[in-house]
C-alpha cells in the first residue's frame, strides 16, 4: 500500500484487515484510501505515528464497541422513566431526605 505516495506495508490480524474494509465501506472508499486518510490525520494532530499499526488496532476495535452499543439500543431501547401521578399533574414533589451516614 502507499502513504503518502510510499510504498509500505502493515502487518495487521485478518479480523482488523475485515474491519477495516468494513469501515472504508460505509466511508465510500477503499481500505488503502481509508488507511492513508488515518494517517494523515494523525500525522496532523500528532506531527508522528510512532505504532500506526497498533493504532489501527484500536481504531478497529473503538468502531467494533461503537457498532454493538448502536445495536444495543435499536433492540433495547431505554424504557421511559415512570413519574408518579403527582408530577405528572403538574405538583411539586419534594425531594428525598438525605440520611446521614452511620458508622464510618
Amino acid at each position: 500500500m502507499r502513504i503518502k505516495n510510499v510504498l509500505t506495508s502493515i502487518r495487521l490480524e485478518n479480523m482488523v484487515w475485515d474491519i477495516l474494509a468494513e469501515m472504508a465501506e460505509e466511508e465510500g472508499c477503499t481500505t488503502n484510501a481509508l488507511i492513508a486518510k488515518f494517517h494523515e490525520e494523525i500525522m496532523a494532530h500528532r506531527g508522528e505515528v510512532p505504532n500506526f499499526a497498533s493504532f489501527l488496532r484500536v481504531t478497529s476495535m473503538r468502531y467494533l464497541h461503537r457498532s454493538m452499543m448502536n445495536l444495543e439500543k435499536q433492540l433495547n431501547p431505554p424504557n421511559p422513566v415512570a413519574l408518579p401521578i403527582a408530577a405528572r399533574s403538574g405538583e411539586t414533589i419534594a425531594p428525598p431526605k438525605m440520611l446521614a451516614a452511620v458508622g464510618r
